[in-house]
C-alpha cells in the first residue's frame, strides 16, 4: 500500500510529516489513511478525489495557504477544519491535481 505523501520527512511517536506533490494531471496511487491528519497547501491546485473503484467522488478546491484537518472515523474521513467542513470520503481513495499548477502540501498525520 501506498503512504500517504511523496516523501516521509520527519517521524516520531506523536506525528508523521509527509511532503507531497502532484504535477498537473498527475495521480496519487490508491491509498489508505490509517490515522486522523491535516495538511497545510504550500501550493495549492483542485484535487478530484475518487473511491478505490475509481468512482469520482468529486474535486476539492485547495486553495494556496489553506488548511485541512481531517478526522479518520469508520473508515472515512472528515472534513473537521472550516474550510470544507462536513466532507466526507473513503478512507481508501486516490487523488489527481485537476488543475494546470503543481500541487505541494505538508500533511502530518496524528498517530
Amino acid at each position: 500500500m501506498a503512504g500517504v505523501g511523496s516523501e516521509k520527512i520527519f517521524e516520531n511517536d506523536k506525528v508523521i510529516v509527509w511532503n507531497f506533490t502532484l504535477a498537473p494531471g498527475e495521480e496519487t496511487p490508491i491509498h489508505t489513511h490509517e490515522h486522523s491528519y491535516m495538511w497545510y497547501a504550500i501550493q495549492g491546485a483542485p484535487l478530484q478525489v475518487f473511491d478505490e473503484n475509481g468512482k469520482d467522488l468529486g474535486t476539492l478546491e485547495v486553495p494556496t495557504g489553506a488548511v485541512y484537518s481531517l478526522k479518520l472515523e469508520d473508515g472515512f474521513l472528515e472534513v473537521i477544519s472550516d474550510i470544507a467542513k462536513g466532507v466526507r470520503v473513503p478512507a481508501t481513495h486516490k487523488a489527481r491535481n485537476a488543475g494546470t499548477t503543481p500541487y505541494r502540501e505538508l500533511l502530518v498525520e496524528y498517530k
